[in-house]
């Protein structure tokens, strides 16, 4: 690392893996880094080998820089300038295009992300400038990832409640919304800005936009609201743009863990504490890093990092939604309440047991019952039967059972089953009552209609199929189905009649 912008860093070697089923790989990261970024580290990575941050920056950074000079979007001066820069992004946490890039899939679309609390000055205040700076590494970067053709880039940032709680801002107020409606607008202007200087160089595609929405007149961060319009007016200014779309936020990857975000995007913080793994392999719930943030500034962070309602997000999208040129991702599913459900009736242990053979095949269905007598849960199985039809049997009787310790009717069960198609189907050797069954389920539940239901009506609606609908494999049709109102000849086609021709001999 001598002579790079790594020279001087201390580094931890540690045995890291992308995900709980992952093998370990080793991994060499800074010493002052979180075991997190090892793990998002060991992600990034292809291949199981070791890995060490500095060569795999340097492996996709040297990648980025060769291709703009062989697509002469670099020259030698500029090459060296935006080497040294993404360097400094990815050192002090503040930037790193998407997984995508370090692992050199070139087919897949890329990203660049910001992760803005890294933005923070020692005074507590935002660094502007240095953001702008940033902004503009990415659009280049992302310019010569899509080898200048392109006209939507994918620039986002990243744990905007992290920022929020580090400046003293509730996400859900409106000083917040302010906040991230202005910086929003930066990096919006910011980005346009950077567009036209690559318009300059190799030519505009796009107009540059006359009008803009007017983000806040003011806001809690010193100087952001006028930056904002002053970066939009300076895009508007341009003889035009290299892109159409340029700022768009995207769904997370590893790339936000090894910056040390910890929400994505527009999400809100879950709170002031996390959850990880010790070195003894038990689970800690230690100060989130954004919580340690706002408590060394003296803000109360239990209060400012404590889940919001769905509805706070959705308002902070509202407010920077006008600046984005593509929607955020949907929020993640959040967990409802449990609905409370029916107890389940009791079974006593009684019930019955049937073992009959359909067209061949051995079929035994079992039976526990309520202490009133009525079906309380099934069983169902067959000799011989496949791994995959037995694991099918299984779930359908569980899903079954479930259905029926929770109220739902039997009769219900039977209307929806009787008659089916599937398996094994014919004459029915060992019940008295079914002779034939079109499959083991029409069997199965006209035979609990008979015992469970009332056994003469039962008879009456689903009664036994004839040999034919058993031989042809097509269900019975029940007198009281809605019939098509076609004059049917009375005689069999040509096709049909040869069809039931036999050769004997």
């Amino acid at each position: 690392m001598a002579g790079t912008i790594w020279a001087g860093i201390a580094l931890r070697r540690m045995r890291a893996q992308a995900d709980p089923d992952a093998a370990p790989r080793a991994v060499a990261l800074p010493a002052a880094w979180e075991d997190e970024a090892a793990a998002a580290l060991a992600a990034l990575a292809p291949g199981q080998a070791s890995v060490s941050l500095p060569a795999l920056a340097q492996g996709w950074i040297g990648r980025l820089v060769a291709q703009g000079r062989k697509l002469s979007l670099l020259d030698e001066a500029g090459a060296a300038a935006l080497s040294e820069a993404l360097h400094a992004l990815v050192l002090d946490r503040r930037g790193a295009p998407g997984g995508a890039t370090w692992r050199n899939e070139p087919k897949a679309e890329p990203r660049f992300v910001l992760n803005l609390p890294a933005f923070l000055d020692d005074a507590g205040g935002f660094d502007i400038p240095a953001y702008a700076g940033a902004v503009a590494t990415a659009v280049q970067a992302l310019d010569i990832l899509t080898a200048g053709k392109a006209m939507a880039l994918r620039l986002g940032f990243a744990d905007l409640a992290g920022l929020l709680a580090a400046l003293g801002l509730a996400y859900d107020s409106a000083a917040a919304r302010d906040a991230a409606a202005c910086l929003t607008a930066l990096t919006r202007g910011a980005a346009e800005a950077a567009s036209a200087e690559l318009a300059q160089r190799h030519g505009p595609r796009e107009s540059a936009c006359l009008f803009w929405p007017t983000p806040p007149a003011a806001c809690a961060v010193p100087g952001l609201a006028a930056a904002a319009r002053e970066a939009l007016e300076r895009a508007s200014r341009s003889g035009g743009l290299r892109h159409a779309a340029l700022l768009a936020l995207t769904p997370v990857d590893a790339a936000e863990g090894l910056l040390g975000a910890e929400t994505g995007g527009l999400a809100p913080a879950q709170g002031p504490s996390r959850f990880v793994h010790g070195p003894d392999g038990r689970a800690a719930v230690p100060a989130s890093s954004a919580a340690s943030r706002a408590a060394a500034l003296g803000f109360p962070a239990e209060s400012l990092l404590a889940p919001v309602p769905a509805a706070a997000r959705a308002a902070v999208e509202a407010a920077v939604r006008p600046y984005l040129h593509a929607a955020a991702p949907a929020p993640a599913a959040q967990p409802q309440p449990a609905r409370p459900l029916p107890p389940p009736r009791p079974a006593t242990g009684r019930g019955q047991l049937w073992r009959v053979t359909l067209a061949g095949h051995r079929v035994t269905l079992t039976t526990t019952e309520a202490p009133d007598g009525s079906l309380a849960s099934i069983g169902l199985a067959m000799a011989r039967d496949g791994a995959a039809f037995r694991g099918l049997m299984d779930s359908f009787v569980h899903v079954v059972n479930l259905g029926l310790a929770r109220g739902m009717p039997l009769s219900d069960y039977v209307q929806a089953v009787a008659y089916g198609q599937g398996g094994p189907c014919g004459t029915v050797e060992g019940d008295p009552e079914i002779r034939r069954a079109t499959s083991v389920l029409d069997w199965a539940f006209r035979r609990l209609a008979f015992a469970y239901l009332d056994g003469a009506e039962a008879r009456h609606l689903w009664p036994d199929p004839s040999e034919e609908d058993c031989a042809t494999g097509t269900a019975p049709v029940r007198a009281d189905a809605p019939q098509l109102p076609l004059a049917l000849p009375a005689k069999p086609s040509p096709a049909a009649r040869r069809g039931r021709l036999r050769l004997v001999g």
